[in-house]
């Protein structure tokens, strides 16, 4: 099987080498490059990993910081989800086979 792969990613920390130490350093350079994003986009792209990024917007940070791919983005091994207490013998947390039964609504007066 595989390995899955994860990713880390560090635009915070290039930011901070190159002196940028504010996400708002980025707004001008990205807005001269035809790119415009909210204060608050900038905020999430350098604060939190992005799971969707287009390309334009990659190479246009990757241009700003005059950096490489491999600086913004580390390929990391997943971490491998942990198996259900069940599996290591372990009695289940749940309820098991039981289903709640349906409620019956009678009229009033029967």
């Amino acid at each position: 099987m595989a390995a899955r792969l994860d990713y880390q990613w560090h635009l915070r920390q290039v930011m901070a080498s190159r002196g940028m130490f504010s996400t708002t350093d980025l707004i001008g350079p990205l807005a001269s490059r035809d790119i415009t994003l909210s204060s608050s986009q900038v905020y999430r792209l350098v604060v939190e990993r992005p799971e969707r990024l287009s390309l334009k917007i990659l190479m246009a940070l990757l241009d700003i910081l005059d950096c490489s791919m491999d600086d913004l983005v580390e390929p990391v091994a997943a971490e491998q989800p942990r198996k259900a207490q069940a599996a290591s013998g372990e009695a289940s947390a749940g309820v098991g086979t039981l289903r709640p039964k349906r409620a019956r609504i009678t009229p009033a007066g029967s």
